[in-house]
């Protein structure tokens, strides 16, 4: 017989262990299930501005607020909007008491697995199917052969989750735009002209239905994002997935821009990641089945342009295991609202992240909308 589960949690990002944290805070234990080897697999990505309304709320449910900003950087709520002659568009400081503060995406997941304990996550345990079996319980098997049920099942394993297909039919469309994602180390001191150009805050270069993205880390280095309206295949390797992409090869495609903006690209340290962004229909839902239901990507994917994906997942995680321990008993009513909370909040943020993308990025995007871009 498979071992059997009350609460699974497939993905162990950071809306995977927010909802952990929130629940075991609470007293209810729950297992959280990836297919990554380890907690230092593969690397967790750059820093992330968490916001007040929707990441640092999240915090503040797990009880880990305090020690996050003991963690961030405060004050760096700044934003520098330029065009493809850098132009400035738009520039503004943040406020001496701004609340917004930044991480370093590993910093916060750490902060998270610390706070759980140590047989939470169970690692090397991608999910290959999973199959309702009624009343609510589902059985999920995984890549070792192994199987399990459980009396809920939380899909937090992103934008290709293995959950969602139990409850929804929908799939992850091309946006038409790829991110070529790049690194400049030691910016002040090799690349002094690139860091006085992005400053310490959230920097965009747009036109011609393309654009610079950047951003400073903690330790000096500058992360640097070319966004490209290009064909889903546009870098497609000799495998399954894209290829990496020499700069001078991106910079074919930002010809007559700025020299400076130019040399965000140019001087980057090795070849360029290829990130094509892909996002689910605006308004997704589905309708409640029993013992199931999503978060983050999973549930509302859309592109990244305002800085919400890691804040909103984080929120749904909390949300739900808030709504779990205030109904003890009652799992079903506690998912329905739940998702009555989570489907108009993830289509207004899919909404503005497309309006963005469709407006701030389109060939003919005027000078004045770029001064409205989110910061």
């Amino acid at each position: 017989m498979p071992r059997h589960q009350p609460i699974a949690i497939i993905g162990a990002g950071l809306g995977g262990l927010t909802l952990a944290r929130v629940l075991h805070t609470a007293g209810i234990p729950a297992a959280v299930y990836d297919r990554d080897a380890s907690p230092l697999a593969r690397p967790q990505g750059c820093v992330i501005d968490l916001h007040e309304d929707t990441g640092q709320a999240a915090l503040r449910a797990t009880g880990l607020h305090t020690a996050f900003r003991a963690l961030a950087r405060t004050g760096t709520g700044s934003v520098r909007i330029l065009d493809r002659n850098a132009a400035v568009c738009r520039e503004e400081d943040p406020a001496p008491d701004t609340v917004r503060a930044d991480i370093a995406r590993g910093r916060l997941r750490d902060l998270l697995l610390g706070s759980l304990p140590g047989d939470t996550v169970r690692w090397g345990a991608g999910v290959t199917a999973a199959r309702a079996l009624g009343d609510g319980r589902h059985e999920v098997r995984l890549g070792d052969g192994s199987a399990f049920t459980t009396d809920l099942l939380v899909g937090a394993d992103g934008a290709r989750s293995r959950i969602r297909p139990l409850i929804s039919p929908e799939r992850p469309r091309y946006t038409g735009m790829t991110l070529l994602e790049a690194d400049l180390y030691d910016a002040d001191t090799r690349h002094p002209r690139c860091a006085a150009l992005v400053g310490d805050g959230i920097f965009y270069a747009l036109g011609d239905g393309r654009g610079l993205l950047a951003h400073r880390r903690p330790d000096g280095s500058i992360h640097v994002y070319a966004a490209l309206t290009v064909p889903e295949n546009w870098a497609a390797g000799p495998g399954t997935g894209p290829a990496a992409v020499a700069p001078a090869a991106a910079l074919e495609h930002f010809d007559g821009w700025d020299p400076g903006l130019r040399a965000l690209i140019g001087a980057a340290d090795g070849p360029l990641t290829p990130r094509p962004l892909y996002a689910l229909p605006v308004g997704h839902r589905w309708a409640r089945s029993p013992g199931v239901t999503l978060l983050g990507d999973a549930a509302h994917l859309m592109p990244p342009f305002t800085g919400e994906g890691a804040n909103l997942a984080m929120l749904d995680g909390a949300e739900l295991g808030t709504a779990l321990a205030a109904r003890p008993g009652d799992t079903e009513g506690a998912l329905a609202a739940y998702e009555r909370a989570l489907f108009p909040r993830g289509a207004q943020y899919a909404a503005e992240a497309g309006a963005v993308l469709d407006l701030c990025f389109r060939p003919d995007a005027p000078h004045g909308l770029l001064a409205q871009l989110p910061g």
